[in-house]
């Protein structure tokens, strides 16, 4: 397999980039994710901020950036970067996935904020693809199932979430609960046996609808595992504003 996968928890919108303490591991996590994974020829990326009742995919060559985050410093709102998008391997997701063509929005936070850290050159072309509407664990299985040919190239593929998404829980004790649900995630992509069952049938891990009341942050990671279909190693585990969080890559 020369494609590589990675489901990352990218924190909360632009803080990474602002230099917030809470964030200071996964900005280091990021900034050092080249040296985990080989030079990609072209990124594809699923961000948690994206969804649609079909598969899009963005097709414009240089559709700039969306900031679909409100409230923080006017510094947030001047951020560049400037990746260009594979136009032909747009194409080709847009077969594989029977997907629709967007035109007019630029890449989310998802999208941009890790990819800064990770490689601030934006010399790598990127595709972003949406996630569905439906939230259906089982469709974003199948979702990256569908684009298992594309395995033999030399594409990094991101999904870009959070492994533990309560919003009103951030400032809480909640670390058992927390720590149930992070454990299982890991006990899923480690181990290839029963792994679709549990990770489409995440709902039923300790403390799931705590971690995620509404799952849109955890939705790219089915379809990385649907993807890989093998065992994933962990490649971060620590804490973001205060909560356990974790990242897995497919090597």
């Amino acid at each position: 397999m020369s494609a590589q996968l990675v489901y990352l928890s990218h924190g909360g919108g632009p803080l990474p980039i602002l230099g917030d303490r809470s964030h200071k591991a996964i900005v280091s996590f990021m900034k050092k994710l080249p040296s985990v994974f080989r030079k990609p020829k072209a990124i594809v990326i699923f961000s948690a901020h994206w969804e649609e009742r079909r598969p899009h995919v963005i097709v414009d060559e240089d559709p700039g950036l969306y900031y679909d985050y409100y409230g923080f410093p006017p510094e947030s709102y001047d951020l560049s970067y400037r990746p260009k998008t594979d136009m032909n391997l747009a194409q080709q997701v847009i077969q594989l996935l029977d997907a629709i063509e967007k035109r007019d929005r630029g890449y989310d936070h998802g999208v941009f904020i890790p990819l800064m850290l990770s490689y601030p050159e934006a010399d790598i072309p990127i595709v972003q693809v949406s996630q569905l509407a439906s939230l259906s664990a089982l469709d974003h299985w199948d979702l990256g199932a569908a684009l298992r040919p594309l395995l033999d190239e030399e594409i990094l593929f991101i999904g870009s979430g959070f492994s533990f998404h309560n919003i009103r829980a951030f400032g809480q004790n909640d670390g058992e609960i927390n720590d149930a649900f992070q454990e299982y995630l890991i006990d899923a992509c480690t181990h290839l046996e029963g792994q679709k069952e549990k990770l489409v049938g995440w709902e039923e891990a300790p403390g799931a609808r705590y971690c995620h009341p509404r799952e849109e942050h955890l939705l790219s990671l089915q379809v990385m595992a649907g993807l890989a279909q093998g065992e994933a190693t962990v490649i971060f585990d620590d804490e973001i504003m205060g909560k356990r969080a974790v990242a897995f890559g497919w090597l």
